[in-house]
């Protein structure tokens, strides 16, 4: 069953953010590797490479939250950030090893493969507005991982109608079940409360990073896509992480 996300509350931060990102959105869920994913047909070594991409992006993903943990102000806020981190690196990742098992990647295979520039550059915006900004902007970077995957899970969940002998069911059950759903629910309420919260100029910087987060995650489907490499590493003697 897929879960579809009531609309933001008017007036929010969130609903001005997702139609600020509206054709962005779309754009994302039709890109030819979600659609591929969606049908059966994308080919494993595109999804073996997502697969490494992810398992890699998301260890930058849970130190950000760690550090939006940190910083919040409301131990209820602390809790459901470090406890998303917790599920970043646990069971995002027990789905990611099912998959490496499934399709017979071998350790020294993974360890074989660069991280793309646009999984290094995305890991680095995150851990850079860790840094760099305040917590309300940091929150409204994280929030396109949660939504944008769930919108992406629930939106192929309901043009097939089932998971069962999907090739790629066991990934978009998990982001189209209602346990995601409620956590992108907690999650955009978290960011509406912090935009209602702080002044404009922050607030257009909440924005900014919501948007460039978008992009990357556009960024990041297409770098599997075309599984993309270092442009610059025919002039290097070897290859480097």
């Amino acid at each position: 069953m897929s879960y579809r996300l009531p609309d933001p509350v008017p007036g929010g931060f969130c609903a001005e953010a997702w139609s600020y990102t509206a054709e962005l959105q779309r754009a994302i869920v039709h890109h030819p590797f979600n659609t591929a994913l969606a049908d059966g047909s994308l080919p494993r070594d595109r999804f073996a490479f997502y697969i490494v991409q992810d398992s890699r992006y998301l260890f930058g993903f849970a130190q950000a939250l760690a550090a939006a943990a940190s910083r919040a102000d409301e131990p209820g806020d602390a809790a459901f950030l470090a406890g998303s981190a917790h599920g970043a690196l646990a069971e995002e990742r027990k789905l990611h090893a099912g998959y490496i098992e499934q399709l017979g990647l071998t350790e020294d295979e993974m360890a074989g493969v660069q991280t793309s520039p646009t999984c290094l550059a995305y890991t680095s915006y995150l851990r850079a507005t860790a840094l760099s900004e305040p917590y309300p902007v940091l929150v409204a970077a994280l929030l396109p991982c949660f939504w944008v995957y769930q919108h992406v899970g629930s939106t192929i969940l309901e043009s097939t109608g089932t998971t069962a002998g999907h090739p790629y069911g066991r990934w978009i059950a998990t982001y189209a079940d209602e346990e995601f759903a409620n956590a992108v629910l907690g999650a955009r309420e978290l960011t509406d409360r912090l935009a209602a919260g702080t002044d404009e100029n922050t607030r257009r910087r909440m924005l900014t990073a919501f948007v460039r987060c978008s992009e990357y995650e556009w960024l990041f489907w297409n770098s599997a896509w075309e599984t993309e490499t270092w442009p610059t590493a025919a002039w290097l003697p070897e290859p480097h992480d």
